[in-house]
Order: C-alpha cells, then sequence, then structure tokens
C-alpha cells in the first residue's frame, strides 16, 4: 500500500479543516471591536441580539446553507471539484469582510465564507474516508479535526498578536484578512489530489476507479471492490429517508446535535468574553484564548493517536465524563463567582474533553456509517444538525448571558452531555477498523 501517496492526499484535504478552524474562531478577537463600532444597530430593539445574530453569527448561517446543500455538489460535481470552489469561497470571504465598513457588508462576506466551512464538512471527511484503509480511516479522517484545532489555535494566537502590533482601529481587519494566505495556497494544493475512486465508481467510470485505487495500494486484488462499488452503485437513487436507513438518521442527527450541546462553539466564539466575565483582564483574557487554542491541539492529537486503537465508543465515553465533571464545575464557578486562575483551568479540562471525545470522533463517525451513494447525504444531513445549532446557539449567547446568566447556560449544557453519555452506553455502534462496505451491511435494517 502507498502510505505516502494516501497520507500527504489526506492531510492535503485535511486542510479544508485548517480553514475551518481558522475562520470559526478569528472573530472572536475582533468581537469587542466589532461590537464597539456598530453598537448603534439593532435587532427588535436589542443591540445584543444584533451583534449575536447578525454580525457574529452570519458565518454560521451561512454554514448552515453550505451543510444543507453541500451534498448535491459533493456528489454531483465530486469531492474534488467541490474541495477547490470551497477554497475560493474562503478566499473570497477573508479578503471581502477585511474591508467593508458597515455590518450588513460584513454579514454578507463572512456568510460567504460559511458555505465554505458547511461544505467542507461534508465533502473533506468522505473523500478521506473514501481513500483510506479500513484499519488507518479513523486516524486519516481524524486529521481534518486536527487541522480544525490546529486553525483554531493559529486564530487565536494571531489574534493576539495583532491586538498587540500597535495597529489600533486596524487590528481587527488584520485579524480577519490574515486567512486569505492560507485560503490560496489551499486552493492551489488541492488541485494536485486525484478524484475519489468510490466517487468514480459512484459514477460508473471504473477504469479512472481503478488508476485510482491502484495509486493507492498497487498490489490489491481489485476485483472484489469494484464489484461492491457497482451494487452501491445501482441503489444511487435511493433516498436517505427509507425506512431501512432510520438508524443510519439518528446517529448521525444525535452525534451532531450533542457536539453543539457541549456550548463547544458558545465557547469558541465568546472565550475572551467569557474570560472577562470571570475576572481575568481584558489582555489576559486574550491570552487565555491562546491556551485554549493548545490545550484543543495536544488533546485532539491524542485523541487522533487513540481513535483507531480504543474506539470511537470509548473516546465518547472519556469526553462525556470529562464534559460532565468540567461544566458542571464552570457552573458552579460562575455561581460562586469563583477568581483567578480555576475558571481558565476548567475551561482547558472542558477543551481537553471535547477534543480527545466529540471532537476526535464526529467527521469520522457520521462519514463511515453511510453507504457511498449515500454517502454525502449523509454527511450533510450531520453537518446541517451540527451547523444549525452552531449557528444558533452561539447567537443567543449574548442575550442568555444578560438574561439567565452564565451559571445557568453551563449547567443546561452540564445536562445535555448527561444524555450523551445515555446515548453512547444504549445507541452509538463501534465502527473501528470495519471496512465501510461491511460496516453499511452490519448497520442497514433491510
Amino acid at each position: 500500500m502507498n502510505q505516502s501517496k494516501i497520507l500527504f492526499w489526506s492531510i492535503t484535504v485535511a486542510l479544508a479543516g485548517f480553514l475551518f478552524g481558522f475562520d470559526t474562531v478569528v472573530i472572536s478577537g475582533a468581537e469587542k471591536s466589532l461590537s464597539e463600532m456598530w453598537g448603534h444597530y439593532t435587532l427588535f430593539g436589542s443591540a445584543s441580539l444584533f451583534h449575536g445574530v447578525v454580525v457574529m453569527s452570519s458565518a454560521l448561517w451561512g454554514t448552515v446553507i453550505g451543510a444543507m446543500f453541500g451534498g448535491w455538489p459533493t456528489d454531483a460535481l465530486g469531492r474534488k471539484k467541490t474541495l477547490i470552489i470551497i477554497g475560493v469561497l474562503y478566499t473570497v470571504s477573508a479578503v471581502g469582510s477585511a474591508v467593508v465598513s458597515d455590518p450588513w457588508s460584513f454579514a454578507f462576506f463572512r456568510f460567504i465564507g460559511g458555505l465554505g466551512v458547511g461544505a467542507s464538512t461534508i465533502a473533506a471527511p468522505a473523500y478521506v474516508s473514501e481513500i483510506a484503509p479500513a484499519e488507518r480511516r479513523g486516524r486519516l479522517v481524524a486529521m481534518y479535526q486536527f487541522n480544525i484545532v490546529f486553525g483554531i489555535l493559529i486564530a487565536f494566537l494571531s489574534n493576539y498578536l495583532f491586538a498587540n502590533a500597535g495597529l489600533g482601529d486596524m487590528a481587527w481587519r488584520w485579524m480577519i484578512g490574515i486567512e486569505a494566505l492560507p485560503a490560496f495556497i489551499y486552493t492551489l494544493m488541492v488541485m494536485t489530489v486525484p478524484m475519489s475512486p468510490r466517487w468514480l465508481m459512484m459514477k460508473g467510470r471504473y477504469d479512472e476507479a481503478r488508476a485510482v485505487l491502484r495509486q493507492i495500494d498497487p498490489t490489491r486484488d481489485l476485483n472484489e471492490l469494484i464489484e461492491a462499488g457497482k451494487e452501491d452503485a445501482s441503489h444511487g437513487s435511493e433516498s436517505i429517508w427509507l425506512g431501512k436507513y432510520r438508524l443510519l438518521v439518528w446517529l448521525a442527527v444525535l452525534v451532531a446535535f450533542f457536539n453543539q450541546f457541549s456550548g463547544i462553539n458558545a465557547f469558541l466564539y465568546y472565550a475572551p468574553r467569557i474570560f472577562e466575565i470571570a475576572g481575568l483582564e481584558k489582555d489576559a483574557a486574550l491570552f487565555s484564548s491562546v491556551g485554549v487554542g493548545v490545550v484543543n491541539l495536544v488533546f485532539t492529537l491524542l485523541g487522533l493517536l487513540l481513535i483507531d486503537k480504543l474506539g470511537r465508543r470509548t473516546l465518547m465515553y472519556i469526553g462525556s465524563f470529562g464534559y460532565i465533571i468540567s461544566l458542571g464545575l464552570i457552573s458552579l464557578a460562575f455561581l460562586q463567582s469563583w477568581s483567578g486562575t480555576i475558571v481558565p483551568f476548567l475551561f482547558f479540562l472542558f477543551i481537553a474533553a471535547h477534543a480527545v471525545g466529540q471532537g476526535a470522533v464526529i467527521w469520522v463517525f457520521i462519514s463511515e456509517i453511510f453507504p457511498s451513494h449515500l454517502r454525502a447525504q449523509g454527511q450533510a444531513l450531520g453537518s446541517s444538525t451540527h451547523w444549525v445549532l452552531a449557528a444558533a446557539i452561539p447567537a443567543m449567547i449574548p442575550f442568555l448571558f444578560d438574561t439567565i446568566g452564565a451559571s445557568s447556560v453551563f449547567m443546561i449544557f452540564t445536562g445535555m452531555m448527561v444524555l450523551q453519555l445515555l446515548f453512547v452506553k444504549f445507541m452509538m455502534p463501534e465502527t473501528k477498523g470495519v471496512p465501510l462496505e461491511e460496516l453499511s451491511k452490519r448497520l442497514i435494517k433491510e
């Protein structure tokens, strides 16, 4: 097997995750400046609601649309062409968001970047899962998540550096605009990868699929795999909503639902503000955000190393217990007005639990459980569930903090993670090391 080619292609495609992470979190450094600059705009009479829904969450609304409809180009144009389009969207969004002077134009360009984020959560994991050998699939697909958190870390670090670079009112523009550089490089790199062999088989292009598969493993007898591809392609007109796929639908929806009801995106979007509420000075709050990025990266790497050894369910168990402990203590910390380093430490524990559990598992798991002809539809379902909540929950955070308070918000997240633990215990199957074609047969109820 040509391990070096598989690794290079997987890393290249996974760089879409770097842009996803960078784009999602870079707004946190600009959040306070944008709030002050456009604070006179209101939505239903509320400035905080306008700030949360229009300014801060515009990219997430685009992500929802990208996730809902990204399955179409992923299936119709192919995984590779869709990934190239995603790179273009990121580049245009970064440049446009950095140069505008009103919140509506800013929201428009952030929305475009969001389309790229949403579509990337479908096309990138699908591509990598379709070229990866079963025994290394978890690790290779999880590189997408690793790149997400690497992008998050670089965004936090970039924000900190630009905030202290003496740029004054221009700092937020540099924070957001710098993304255009890695977006352009990624677009050029992804043009060099081959098309997905399983997508080619789904389209009946078996000779092209054989050529790619020979590059992956020159020694393998491809006849059995090609026959399996032909059988799968014969179901190409099926809908994901058929009764026999009900379990797959529930698994994709619930793993995405619990991912966001951990509060992860709400925290990442408002990390500096949350640390300031906890009593840290502005500069210390920004620096603590960099610490969040480091912890996220380290524990995502740990999850990446363990996912094919311990399995998906074991990591979800570890993450669920870590969530419940950290979020429960965070809620108590805000209720009791604890100060000092205890709050950043608890958030680091929360991030570690997410990174080694849900963070490492979600995109791997959703990309595995659906057969090839439904993989894009399944990815779209899981991704759109994820991103609807990822848009709605952060959009409401400023309003909820002003009304019920931070302690109550984090207690709600704690309760949701108790429900996630029950989901893992009673519903979630183990997918470690099982070939995609065999996995489909196990999970589909004819």
